[in-house]
């Protein structure tokens, strides 16, 4: 019997210093998902898909791919054609994280591209190592600068499709201060698209 990965996710899932969810896996998508992405349970992405919906960190936060539920699309809905690039979480300010290939023969490794800098930043980590940090509480560093006071509440309050919009937008001078600007829960694919036309618009993508 294969040794699945999902025994050292579950474990750092139960050990988290923030809530975790672990959202409920339909078999037969799981398997589905799994064989498009031809891959086993021995990797952690694979024991994600396997043995949930998805993750849900931090309150909603941030929303870990698995085998999809709810209105969170499974990983491998989310693969980019002819882009060597597959989106394995999304934030809820519409952030993305991908995994990718820098550059042929070099190991993938998960880059962030968020609402703050509408750029793709290399975290110079393998998926396991990424997704142990989210967990392990590199998370409140790493949003430091995005998250308001009473964040917790609003975030957890929007559905696994949706995200928070901001106006003026983070990537602004004038929207920096998320305390200070207008937010409303929006479509997350919606969100993402804003963010990501933005980008081209500016010359960043």
């Amino acid at each position: 019997m294969e040794q699945s990965a999902w025994f050292e996710i579950s474990s750092l899932v139960a050990a988290a210093p923030y809530p975790v969810t672990v959202l409920p896996a339909d078999a037969r998508q799981a398997a589905a998902c799994l064989a498009a992405l031809d891959i086993t349970t021995r990797s952690w992405l694979g024991a994600v898909v396997a043995n949930s919906g998805g993750l849900v960190i931090d309150h909603g936060w941030l929303r870990v791919l698995g085998s999809g539920h709810d209105g969170l699309p499974d990983v491998a809905a989310e693969m980019v054609p002819g882009a060597g690039r597959l989106v394995v979480a999304f934030d809820v300010m519409g952030g993305q994280f991908a995994w990718s290939q820098a550059e042929p023969g070099v190991q993938p490794t998960v880059h962030y591209f968020g609402p703050e800098d509408l750029a793709w930043q290399d975290l110079e980590l393998g998926y396991g190592d990424w997704l142990e940090a989210m967990l392990a509480g590199a998370m409140t560093q790493f949003y430091e600068g995005l998250r308001w006071p009473g964040w917790e509440a609003e975030a957890a309050s929007v559905a696994l499709d949706q995200g928070i919009s901001a106006w003026p937008p983070p990537w602004t001078r004038e929207g920096k201060d998320l305390s200070a600007v207008s937010r409303k829960p929006v479509r997350l694919a919606e969100l993402v698209s804003v963010h990501q036309d933005a980008a081209r618009q500016l010359g960043f993508l």
